[in-house]
C-alpha cells in the first residue's frame, strides 16, 4: 500500500426530520445571519419551512436566495455573492441539489475573500478564508456536501471546477424527509449519478486508497439495493435514507479518489445541451463501462461482489461482465431518456462533444483506460 491523504467534511448529521433542528445544530458556528441558497421549486414546495422555523427559534436571522439554476452559470454565482454581501450575512447554507450546494460553497468563499472567480478555477487556488458553511442535500446524488469541488458553467459553455479543501462545509445534514417528494425521474437520475461516483472512485488510476475503496463499495451496495425501492415506493423513508447515505459515502470516496471518463464525457452534454448532470452521466455510463471492461476487470468484479452479481468460480472477466450487464440493465429501466438523440443531440454534434470531452484531462487521466479523440467520438456514437 502506498501513502495517501484522505479529507472530508468534519461533521455529518444523519437524522430523519433533522432539518427542523438546523438552528440548534448550527449554534456552535457563531453565525448571526445565514444566507440560505436554494432553488424556486424547493422554496415553493415548503421544504425550507422547518429549517427556517428552527433558525428563528435559535435567534438566527435568515435571508433566502432562490435564484439558483442547474449547472450554475458564472453570472448567477456572482449575483448570489453580491446578494450575500448586501444582506450582511455571516454564514451560508446550501439547501438543495448539487447546483445549490456548489453555489453555496463559492458564495461562502467569495463573500469573505476578495478573489475573482475566474482566478480560482483549478486545484488549490482558492485559499480563503470563508464564511461558516452548512450543506443540506435534498437529492441523493451529487455528494456535494462532502466534496471540496464546485462546478460552474462559463460563458463559453465549459464546465470548470474550483477545487480546494476550503470548500468542505463545517457540517452536512442528511434529512431523508426532504427527499420523500422527489419525482421519479429526478430520483432515478440522481441515484445513477451517485453510483457513477462510487464506480469511478473505486477504479480511479490516481489517489485510489483503502479508505476511498471501502466507502465506494459500501456506497454502491446501498445505492444499488435501494434505487428500485425508492422508485417503487417513493415514501419509503428508510430506503430514502439509505440512498442519501450512499450518495454521501460515494461523495467522500470520489472527493479523494477522483472520477474519470464518464464525467468527462458528461460535462459537454450539460454545458452545451443543458442535460441534467445525473442524466448526462447515465447516458454515457454503459458505453464507458464496456470500453473499460478489460482494463478494469478485477475492480469491476469486486464491484459486482458488492451488488451481488458475482457467482462462485467466476474469473475477473466474467465477474466484470456480470457487473457491467447489471448496471446496464438497471439504467435501461430507469424513467429517463436512454440515448443522446432523445435529449436534443444531433449526430453532427458528436465531433464537437468529443473535442470538448478531451479538454477535461484532469478527469480523463483517472480512467482505467486511456481515452483518445477517436475513442471519445466512438463512445458518443454508441450513446447516440
Amino acid at each position: 500500500m502506498t501513502g495517501f491523504n484522505f479529507e472530508t467534511t468534519p461533521r455529518i448529521v444523519c437524522e430523519q426530520g433533522g432539518s427542523g433542528r438546523l438552528g440548534e445544530l448550527a449554534r456552535g458556528l457563531g453565525v448571526r445571519h445565514f444566507f440560505i441558497i436554494t432553488d424556486q421549486p424547493l422554496l415553493q414546495a415548503g421544504l425550507l419551512a422547518p429549517a427556517l422555523e428552527s433558525l428563528r427559534a435559535a435567534g438566527i436571522a435568515a435571508t433566502v436566495y432562490s435564484d439558483v439554476l442547474p449547472d450554475p452559470p458564472e453570472e448567477r454565482v456572482l449575483a448570489a455573492v453580491l446578494a450575500a454581501r448586501e444582506a450582511g450575512a455571516d454564514g451560508v447554507v446550501g439547501f438543495g441539489g448539487g447546483s445549490s450546494m456548489d453555489t453555496a460553497k463559492l458564495v461562502a468563499l467569495l463573500a469573505r475573500t476578495p478573489a475573482a472567480l475566474h482566478d480560482i478555477y483549478g486545484i488549490g487556488l482558492a485559499q480563503g478564508p470563508r464564511l461558516p458553511l452548512v450543506q443540506v442535500p435534498t437529492t441523493a446524488g451529487t455528494g456535494s456536501e462532502v466534496t471540496p469541488i464546485a462546478i460552474v458553467t462559463t460563458p463559453t459553455s465549459e464546465k470548470k471546477g474550483v477545487v480546494s479543501p476550503m470548500l468542505y462545509p463545517d457540517f452536512a445534514l442528511l434529512d431523508s424527509h426532504l427527499t420523500l417528494g422527489l419525482p421519479p425521474r429526478l430520483t432515478a437520475m440522481t441515484g445513477i449519478d451517485a453510483m457513477v461516483h462510487a464506480i469511478e472512485a473505486f477504479t480511479s488510476r490516481h489517489k485510489k486508497n483503502p479508505v476511498s475503496d471501502a466507502l465506494a463499495l459500501k456506497a454502491l451496495a446501498l445505492l444499488y439495493a435501494n434505487q428500485r425501492k425508492v422508485l417503487e415506493d417513493p415514501r419509503n423513508g428508510t430506503a430514502r435514507e439509505h440512498m442519501l447515505l450512499g450518495s454521501l459515502l460515494a461523495g467522500m470516496a470520489f472527493a479523494n479518489a477522483p472520477v474519470a471518463a464518464v464525467h468527462a464525457l458528461a460535462y459537454p452534454l450539460g454545458g452545451h445541451f443543458h442535460v441534467p448532470h445525473g442524466l448526462s452521466n447515465a447516458l454515457v455510463l454503459r458505453p464507458v463501462l464496456r470500453f473499460n471492461l478489460e482494463h478494469a476487470a478485477p475492480l469491476y468484479a469486486q464491484l459486482g461482489e458488492a451488488i451481488g452479481t458475482a457467482r462462485p468460480g467466476q474469473g475477473p472477466i466474467e465477474g466484470a461482465r456480470a457487473f457491467v450487464d447489471a448496471m446496464a440493465a438497471l439504467v435501461a429501466v430507469m424513467p429517463f431518456e436512454q440515448n443522446l438523440r432523445s435529449v436534443g443531440v444531433d449526430r453532427s454534434d458528436l465531433p464537437m462533444l468529443a473535442e470538448d470531452a478531451l479538454k477535461v484531462q484532469r478527469l480523463l487521466v483517472n480512467n482505467p483506460r486511456d481515452v483518445a479523440l477517436a475513442d471519445a467520438l466512438a463512445l458518443y456514437e454508441e450513446a447516440f
